[in-house]
C-alpha cells in the first residue's frame, strides 16, 4: 500500500507573530506541567497536550490557520504532520521552529519564569554566542529564511 507523505511547512517566531495578529491559532503541545511554568501570551492559543493529541486533534477547526508550538520545535513538528496526515490542509497547518526557546530569546510576549528555558538571564543567539537579553542585532537578521522572513 502506498502511503502519501505530506511535508509540513515551519515558519520562525517572528512570522508565527504575523500570522497570530492576522488571527492564525496557536496550538500549544507541550505538557500542563510545562504551560503553567511558561505559557505563550497571545491571543487564540489552545493547549492540548501531545499525549493527549491523538484523541483531542478534533477539537481543532479545519478551516483556520494554525501555528502549532511547543518548547523547542520537535513535538509541535509531529503535531503539525498528524493534523495534515488527517486532512487539515498544510498551508493552514504550520510547525513553529525552535519553539518557545527561540521565542523567549527573541523577546517576544510569555508568561512565567523564562528562566526555565533560558536557565539564566542571558539567551543565546542563533548562532551559539552568549549574548544580553539587549541584543537587537543577530547573525540570523541579515540573511532571509526559505519563508522569506529576516528570523532565526
Amino acid at each position: 500500500m502506498e502511503t502519501k507523505q505530506t511535508l509540513v511547512n515551519e515558519i520562525c517566531p517572528t512570522t508565527t507573530q504575523a500570522w497570530v495578529k492576522r488571527g492564525a491559532l496557536l496550538v500549544d503541545v507541550r505538557e500542563k506541567d510545562e504551560v503553567e511554568q511558561l505559557a505563550y501570551d497571545v491571543p487564540n492559543l489552545v493547549h492540548i497536550p501531545l499525549s493527549e493529541f491523538e484523541i483531542r486533534y478534533k477539537e481543532l477547526p479545519f478551516d483556520r490557520e494554525m501555528v502549532i508550538v511547543c518548547r523547542g520545535g520537535g513535538r509541535s513538528l509531529r503535531a503539525a504532520g498528524f493534523l495534515i496526515n488527517n486532512g487539515y490542509d498544510p498551508l493552514k497547518v504550520v510547525n513553529m521552529k525552535h519553539g518557545i526557546i527561540r521565542w523567549v530569546q527573541k523577546g517576544f510576549p510569555t508568561k512565567g519564569d523564562t528562566t526555565t528555558v533560558t536557565g539564566s538571564n542571558t539567551s543565546t543567539g542563533c548562532c551559539g554566542s552568549t549574548a544580553p537579553k539587549k541584543e537587537t542585532n543577530s547573525c540570523c537578521d541579515s540573511s532571509p529564511n526559505s519563508d522569506g522572513s529576516k528570523c532565526c
